[in-house]
């Protein structure tokens, strides 16, 4: 039995921290317990988790002026083009000419190549202003740290913790295994002692 000293401080350890990192998420409603109420750490806080996520996702995760330069960047807007040209080309070939017929006896398809290269043209320099006015209303109307906090808050606590275990897990498992490890040495320097 008293060779059994580190094994029985190891899985003390490790069976300590299982309880500190399960009570992060358990019981997920308050109870009472020896007149005392508890509840897992992050059901008791999700309001405050969520408001803190709100505001770190609004002030340093997500601003409008990056997706804005993202947005406007030339390649992503090289590869509006050919949409554009395909929608520019049916409104030439077929709409405007279904509203107004006697533009196509009068009208010949060089010319209507020239109007959709002169569009082509102002609709790549205007582009750029629009994003850039969509981005800056967008500033104005959407609150992203409201957006994030009220989403958060209406989490499950299924699904926060499925949510958190997800990410951390493995960290989980290492901090039990050095909780394991910390008490093995512990019962090593137990058992050592005992021979003092």
């Amino acid at each position: 039995m008293f060779w059994l000293q580190p094994f029985i401080a190891a899985f003390t350890g490790w069976f300590t921290t299982w309880i500190a990192i399960f009570m992060l998420f358990h019981p997920k409603n308050p109870r009472r317990f020896l007149g005392i109420t508890i509840q897992g750490i992050f059901p008791k806080r999700q309001k405050q988790f969520a408001t803190k996520l709100g505001n770190v996702v609004a002030t340093e995760l997500i601003h409008f002026s990056e997706i804005a330069e993202q947005l406007k960047d030339p390649e992503h807007l090289k590869s509006l083009k050919p949409l554009i040209e395909n929608h520019l080309d049916n409104f030439l070939q077929v709409k405007l000419k279904e509203k107004l017929p006697v533009i196509s006896m009068f009208v010949g398809d060089g010319i209507m190549g020239k109007i959709k290269e002169g569009m082509m043209e102002e609709i790549e320099q205007l582009l750029p202003e629009i994003i850039l006015h969509y981005t800056d209303s967008m500033t104005n109307k959407v609150d992203i740290e409201k957006m994030v906090t009220d989403k958060v808050s209406n989490f499950s606590s299924d699904k926060l913790e499925e949510i958190l275990l997800a990410v951390m897990s493995k960290e989980f498992r290492f901090v039990e295994l050095i909780g394991g490890v910390l008490g093995f040495v512990i019962g090593l320097i137990q058992m050592g002692l005992s021979f003092l």
